[in-house]
């Protein structure tokens, strides 16, 4: 079996030297960059949110688990999707196949893509970690981030996700000079939703600074 409507992706990928070599520092995620030790941005915008969800995992181990699990071979096959690879459609995870297929309308209007799980970071920020997609969506070029969820997400409920579409446009643009104005926030529901968070990234620029004013103030930066 195979997915109908395979689409052939373009590629004009940015060539950013030096990879990322990711350590664990008191719980936390940082990055040794080129140019010193940075916390990863979902590690600093997320930070707020830790105790909910670090409780949370301690009362659900086995949804966590799951959770987890399913994050990241939905995330792996999405890439490969956009790498133009071939996809064993029959022996795929089966709750990722169905997110897939929620998310595919979306997927497909993606195109001439520059960036794919690629390392970045930010001297300016102090920021590192390492972008989902930076392409064309729609036909302007955006920050995309690709999400599975278990159900319907609330704006409100995910500030973080726009402040991290910000922190990976500052990035780019400091790593290439490249400006990204745009941003999407793709969202695959179990329950079968599609969710889609469009927006500019210059709108969440002061609350992404904020974030990180915030994570530094309580925490000690290596």
């Amino acid at each position: 079996m195979s997915i109908s409507n395979i689409k052939t992706f373009s590629h004009d990928f940015i060539e950013i030297p030096n990879s990322l070599k990711e350590t664990t520092i008191d719980g936390k995620r940082f990055y040794q960059t080129p140019e010193g030790i940075f916390p990863s941005v979902t590690t600093v915008v997320g930070w707020q949110k830790q105790k909910f969800f670090s409780e949370w995992r301690i009362k659900n181990p086995e949804e966590s688990k799951r959770v987890t699990t399913r994050g990241t071979k939905f995330h792996s096959l999405i890439e490969k999707y956009l790498r133009n690879e071939d996809l064993d459609y029959d022996n795929l995870h089966s709750g990722c196949k169905s997110l897939f297929s929620i998310l595919k309308p979306e997927l497909d209007k993606i195109d001439n893509i520059k960036a794919l799980e690629t390392p970045l970071w930010s001297k300016t920020l102090g920021l590192a970690g390492r972008t989902d997609c930076i392409a064309e969506y729609d036909g302007k070029l955006s920050i995309i981030d690709f999400k599975a969820s278990t159900k319907e997400k609330r704006k409100s409920d995910i500030d973080n996700y726009f402040a991290q579409a910000a922190a990976y446009s500052l990035m780019f643009q400091e790593r290439t000079g490249i400006i990204v104005r745009d941003f999407a926030i793709l969202i695959a529901c179990e329950d079968g939703l599609k969710q889609v968070f469009s927006g500019n990234v210059m709108g969440y620029v002061k609350h992404l600074k904020n974030l990180i004013t915030t994570y530094r103030d309580n925490n000690a930066i290596p």
